[in-house]
Order: structure tokens, then C-alpha cells, then sequence
């Protein structure tokens, strides 16, 4: 760090929302959330350390009566070397950030201007956020000065969010000004010498869908706690509300609690962890189980993901008998969260965070703060922590005796939870506090700022389409798995292209067994995961879940009739429950007993039951709505994301895949599939014939159709 005499001149810039240095308005819309505590906190934070001069936080000048006057004034101290710099914006009403576009180049030449008139030149410019990217931008151009850029949300990830919930793409780009982000976060990405990020998955997952992303200027440097308000036990939480709100479910109250804590999300993966419990009773006679998922007063009145989570989590708790043993108070409020942590960590107990996937993990650092032991997910976020704190295990979120297994090694050793509490504690102040968070800054920052660490740019090249114009898409069991030693290369090959083109798997499969196989493989993970014979649709590493296809599906759908039709009927039985779902009825055929498939069809509807009938391997019978199948889910997916059937190759087998692999797509057999179901491809241009087995057949494919390059379908 620099001497006395060398301290440095920090520009923060964070455009839009409501930023002020007291009594943060968070919440109140979209533009409020966690990038206006963040920035707040950081510029607090580096003002704090003595080789900083000045900070200035600089944000939009805001003159409404619809909000408070703070955000009128020019100039607001948070502490003798930290300011918040507001800068007239052309537009003084408070407006959303998707509204700012037009008056950005404004906004930025006022503050070029307020540099200038107060002989201000600052050390590093550090921008948040596309917006205050497009400004940083311009006067790092200007100025010469190194930009650094922290995105805290990015437009592609959006983009998917968004499409999955159903908004159209026309839609999004009208709302939301998407290409105008895209492009300005492509923009700073391209000059920015320094990107920070909060975890290394951040780094490839998100930024590594940009053009000029450039992963040697990144560094991960999480954010801050605030460890007033997450702090060990002191003895007092047992008297507080939320302990009698926890104990009323009890019959052992004094036992040690292992708490999870989270939204009621399917990706939370909750149900699992009450399986894993109720599946292990040694867990059961040493600890109860509490559960907070959101507040409810009335499932039924709740969305339907929130519905399907917390009614399973009622059946789950049901059908082992947990009663007693599991807590799950229906309210609770934010200020309960700290002392929630400390309940668990006075009883000695665990945090367990068994989400499918978990970017970041905040709650584990809350928890470890806090003296709580933790036990996650091996995905993302956690994998950082516990290697930093050293005050848990990983786990397999889809393996109950794993996450069983991991809690009784917390659990049962008291010397070691004593340990492991500690080591969170003090990891947490080591890693995660603010004052961490600074030096860490500090020390990403000083080279830049010395020139003493040399910029390496790769030579990079803006794409001639904004998004992804052509995708891969291949079933799981038959086309995929059979031969691991074949995965490297057919991974190598989706990563080199994943700029252009997007990979999916559809596959009869529920979520949860796709995954499984996914990581024990190591199979690229999917940019749409297809799953339980194309009924739901998920998103990319943070498993988005398509809620629209949800809907669009729903049409005619009564399944509880379904059953009781086919109920009559010899040679059907209802495969085990983890094999159905919402959108799928699931039965072992035998062709001995049972009607013939059509006469199945037939008879469905005679009964007015409008469906779809899957029948594959010649012993799997699936009932679905009639809107859905694999074929029509990647025909969503195509027009979702705007890309033209003929720019999809599928690589598919079975009876499951005929749709897929019917019509305008490309398509390949592998060699392992040629006297199966779809043999009788054979005549059609659009279905190629492998010589080889599993992903060396789809490699092949994709030289034969010259994929990559032309998307042209080759005369044969």
C-alpha cells in the first residue's frame, strides 16, 4: 500500500436508484436492492483505511417531490473523506434505470465538468452496473484513468430470466432497452482493467457469455457482512418471539437445531434435506430439523412454485412421520434473521444450505458469523467459503445419505463443532467483513494505479449477431452417456463455440436424476435443461425455471382423471413416485397384458382426455398434456430465443425423440441408436447416421453438417 504522502483518490459511480448515506431505501422498487447498500458500504468501508484520501461516491441528482429531498442535494459527507456526489442527469425526476439511456452522456459530461472545476483527478474510476459502465467508459477514455467494473447483475442473465417468466423477447427489448445494455456492458468489458466479481463461478458462468470477456482481468473479492448485526450467541435469543415460534412445533425443544433457510424454491432443493432426515434416525434422536421458507398465511393464496414447495414439504414431513421433530413456523420477520443463526449456534447445532445450485451463498457467511457450523451445496459460492473459514463439509445436494452423513460428522463431535464454530467466526472477519472486503480491494486496485502490473488484452471480436443464433441439443442416457472417455472432446468442442451457439438436454428424466447424472459425467452443464419428457423447462447453472411453459402446458390438463381411466386397464402400473411429477403420469408397461398404445390413445379419448402418449424401450408408458413433449419444448425454447429451426442439431433415439428429430431440425442417430425406435429415419435428408457411438456420433454430426460454419443442411 501506498505511504502517507501517496494516498489515493477513489471515483465510485452508481448511476440510478435512491442513494443516500442514512436510512437506505431498499426494496422499494427494483432499483433499490443490494448494489445501493453495497455501494454505500464499500465507500464507507474505504474510507476507513488509512491509504485512502478520498472517496467520492457519485450517483444522479434526483429533484422530485415524490421522493425525499435528500436526494436533491449536490453534496452529501458519510464521513471526512467520503462523499456522495450527486451530478445533474437531464431528466430530474426520479425515473427507472431503463429510462436513463438517453441521458447518460449528459450525466457524464456534468461530471467531467465537476472534476474540472474542483482540479479533482482521481486515482481509479469504479463503475456499477451497465449504466454507470457506459459513464465510466467515456471518462476513462477521457481522462486516462484505469476504469474498474463490478456488474452486480448482467443483460444476458436477465434476458433469460425474463424469458423464462414468460415475458416475450420483443417485449423485453422494449421494457428493459436490452440491447443498449448488452452492448454498454460489452463496451466497458472491453476497457475495463479490472472486472470484480463476488465468486469464481460468477466469473465463467455470467461474464463468459460476453464477447470481450477477459477472464485475466477479473478478480473475485466477495462483499462485506455487517457484523454489527451478525454476531455468536450471548444468551439472550432463547427469550426472544421467535424461539417460542420455533419450539411450538417441538417435542424436544433442548435438542441442537439444524436450520435451513431460504425462499419456498424448488432450486432450494428443501424437500431433499427433509427426506435425508427423516431417512436417518440417528439425525432424528440427536436434532430437529427447522425449516424457515418465506411466511405464508395461506399456501393456496401463494404462487405456484411457492405452492408446490411448501405443500411437498407438509406431504414430506407427513409421510415420515416427522411430527415433533421438524419446526416450520409460517412468520417471521428480517430482524428474526440474526437471531435465528444465534438459536441454532446456541444449541449447538448446524446450518445446512442444500440448494441445487447457490452463486454466492450469503446466508453462510451470515451463519458463520454468527458461530454456526454450515454444511452446502459443493456448488459455487460455498466451495469459496469453506475453504476459507474451514467450518464445514460439502455436499451432494441429491444424495440423502450424503447430506445425512455430513450433518452427524457436525453434530456428533463437540470438540470439532467448537473448532468449526470458531473458524467461521473468525474466517468470516478474516474474508468476509468489510474491512476484508477493502483490503482485498486495495490490494486488486494498487497495481493498476503503480502501473506496476502489465494489461494482457486478448484479441477479441464483437459477434455479428447480439445473441446466440444456433443451439445442440441431445437426449441424456442413449446419446449422451456410455462411453465417459468421449466426453472430453464433445465438451472442449461446446466450450470453444458457446459464444454462438447454446447447449440443451431433453430427456425423460425428472430434474433431480438428470442432475445427478450431469455431475457424476461431467457433462457440460446445460443452457436449457429439458427434463420429465419436456414438462418443465430450466435455464442455465442457476436452474431458471421456464414458469410460462408452466402455464402454456397447463391447458387441459386433469390428471387425476387421467389416473382413474387408466386405473382399469391390465399390464399399466404407476411407476414409483419419483418418477411422477405435475406434468407427468409415469407407468411400467407390459406388452402381454396391456392394450395396445393406440387403443390406450383411443380409449383416453372417449373420456374427453386430451393428451399426449409417450411410449419408449417398449416398457415405459408416459401420460403428459397434450401441449407438451420433448419436440415442442425445444420448439418453445427455438422461439423464445429466436433461433430458426434449422440452426438446432438434436442427437435423440428413443420413441420420446421422434418430435425432436420430425420437421425443419438437423438431426443425428449415433451409432449406438440405429436399430431402435427411429430406424425408419432412414429416407429423411435432416437425420444423419453416425458411424459412431454417443458424443463421438454428435462430433461427427457436427463436421458433416458444418455446423459451426454455415448451418446449411448438406445435399445428400
Amino acid at each position: 500500500m501506498r505511504k502517507e504522502e501517496g494516498k489515493i483518490y477513489i471515483l465510485l459511480i452508481s448511476v440510478h436508484g435512491l442513494i443516500r448515506g442514512h436510512d437506505l431505501e431498499l426494496g422499494c422498487d427494483a432499483d433499490t436492492g443490494g448494489q445501493t447498500k453495497y455501494v454505500v458500504e464499500l465507500a464507507r468501508a474505504l474510507g476507513e483505511h488509512p491509504c485512502v484520501a478520498r472517496v467520492d461516491l457519485v450517483t444522479r441528482r434526483i429533484d422530485d417531490k415524490s421522493v425525499s429531498s435528500d436526494y436533491a442535494k449536490k453534496l452529501e459527507k458519510i464521513s471526512h473523506n467520503v462523499n456522495i456526489v450527486r451530478i445533474d442527469c437531464a431528466e430530474q425526476r426520479y425515473i427507472n434505470k431503463e429510462l436513463l439511456w438517453d441521458h447518460l452522456d449528459n450525466f457524464s459530461d456534468n461530471l467531467l465538468e465537476y472534476l474540472s472545476q474542483n482540479k479533482l483527478c482521481p486515482h481509479i474510476i469504479h463503475s456499477h452496473y451497465a449504466d454507470a459502465g457506459y459513464v465510466g467508459t467515456l471518462l476513462s477514455h477521457q481522462l486516462s484513468i484505469p476504469l474498474i467494473h463490478t456488474g452486480h447483475s448482467l443483460g444476458r442473465s436477465k434476458r433469460l430470466r425474463l424469458l423464462a417468466s414468460g415475458v416475450k423477447k420483443e417485449e423485453i427489448e422494449k421494457r428493459y432497452n436490452m440491447s443498449r445494455r448488452i452492448n454498454a456492458e460489452e463496451a466497458t468489458l472491453g476497457i475495463a482493467e479490472r472486472v470484480i466479481t463476488s465468486t469464481n463461478q460468477e466469473i465463467e458462468e455470467q461474464y463468459g457469455l460476453y464477447d470481450f470477456y477477459q477472464p485475466q482481468t477479473m478478480r473475485v473479492v466477495p462483499p462485506g457482512t455487517d457484523l454489527k448485526q451478525f454476531y455468536p450467541a450471548d444468551g439472550s435469543e432463547s427469550k426472544l418471539s421467535i424461539a417460542d415460534s420455533i419450539n411450538h412445533f417441538l417435542q424436544e425443544p433442548g435438542k441442537p437445531l439444524i436450520l435451513a433457510l431460504s425462499r419456498p424454491d424448488p432450486r432450494k432443493n428443501i424437500i431433499t434435506l427433509i427426506e435425508a432426515y427423516g431417512q436417518s434416525k440417528e439425525l432424528q434422536k440427536i436434532a430437529n430439523l427447522v425449516i424457515i421458507a418465506g411466511n405464508r398465511d395461506d399456501i393456496r393464496d401463494m404462487d405456484d412454485g411457492a405452492q408446490e414447495v411448501l405443500t411437498d414439504l407438509l406431504v414430506t414431513i407427513d409421510s415420515y412421520d416427522l411430527y415433533g421433530k421438524v419446526s416450520y413456523p409460517k412468520h417471521h420477520s428480517a430482524d428474526d434473521v440474526p437471531a435465528i443463526y444465534r438459536l441454532a449456534a446456541q444449541s449447538q447445532g448446524v446450518f445446512v444450505n442444500p440448494a441445487l445450485t447457490e452463486p454466492f451463498g450469503l446466508t453462510l457467511i451470515e451463519a458463520a458469523a454468527s458461530g454456526l457450523p454450515i454444511v452446502a451445496t459443493d456448488d459455487g459460492g460455498p466451495i469459496d467459503i469453506i475453504s476459507n473459514c474451514k467450518n464445514g463439509y460439502l455436499i451432494d445436494p441429491l444424495d440423502h445419505q450424503d447430506i445425512s452423513q455430513q450433518l452427524l460428522k457436525v453434530l456428533k463431535d463437540k470438540k470439532k463443532w467448537q473448532q468449526m464454530s470458531s473458524n467461521g467466526i473468525d474466517g468470516v472477519n478474516r474474508y468476509y467483513s468489510w474491512k476484508s472486503h477493502a483490503e482485498k480491494y486495495l490490494e486488486v486496485i494498487q497495481p493498476l494505479i503503480d502501473k506496476t502490473e502489465p494489461i494482457v488484452r486478448i484479441d477479441l471480436q464483437r459477434r455479428s449477431r447480439l445473441y446466440r443464433n444456433r443451439s445442440i441439443f441431445s437426449d441424456l442416457d442413449q446419446s449422451l452417456l456410455g462411453d465417459p472417455s468421449l466426453l472430453p472432446e464433445f465438451t472442449k468442442i461446446l466450450k470453444k463455440n458457446a459464444k454462438c451457439s447454446s447447449f440443451g438436454i431433453a430427456t425423460g428424466r425428472r430434474l433431480d436424476s438428470a442432475l445427478k447424472l450431469i455431475k457424476l459425467y461431467k457433462i457440460p452443464f446445460p443452457d436449457a435443461l429439458v427434463t420429465s419428457l419436456g414438462t418443465e423447462i430450466h435455464y442455465g447453472h442457476h436452474l431458471t425455471r421456464d414458469t410460462a411453459w408452466d402455464d402454456h402446458i397447463d391447458y387441459l390438463w386433469r390428471p387425476n382423471k387421467v389416473r382413474s381411466v387408466l386405473s382399469e386397464l391390465p399390464g399399466l402400473k404407476l411407476q414409483p413416485k419419483p418418477e411422477q411429477s405435475r406434468f407427468k403420469i409415469s407407468y411400467y408397461y407390459d406388452a402381454k397384458l396391456a392394450p395396445d398404445i393406440n387403443e390406450i390413445r383411443h380409449i383416453l379419448l372417449q373420456h374427453d382426455q386430451t393428451v399426449n402418449v409417450v411410449f419408449s424401450f417398449g416398457q415405459f408408458l408416459d401420460i403428459v398434456p397434450v401441449r407438451a413433449s420433448k419436440g415442442l419444448a425445444l420448439r418453445w425454447y427455438a422461439e423464445q430465443w429466436d433461433i430458426p429451426l434449422d440452426h438446432i442439431l438434436v442427437a435423440g433415439g428413443s420413441g420420446a425423440d421422434e418430435d425432436m428429430i420430425r420437421g425443419n431440425t438437423l438431426a443425428v442417430l449415433v451409432a449406438n441408436r440405429h436399430n431402435e425406435e427411429l430406424s425408419d429415419f432412414i429416407d429423411l435428408e435432416r437425420v444423419y447416421y453416425a458411424k459412431k457411438p454417443y458424443a463421438a456420433g454428435i462430433l461427427d454430426a457436427i463436421k458433416y453438417y458444418d455446423f459451426f460454419e454455415t448451418c446449411k443442411v448438406p445435399h445428400v
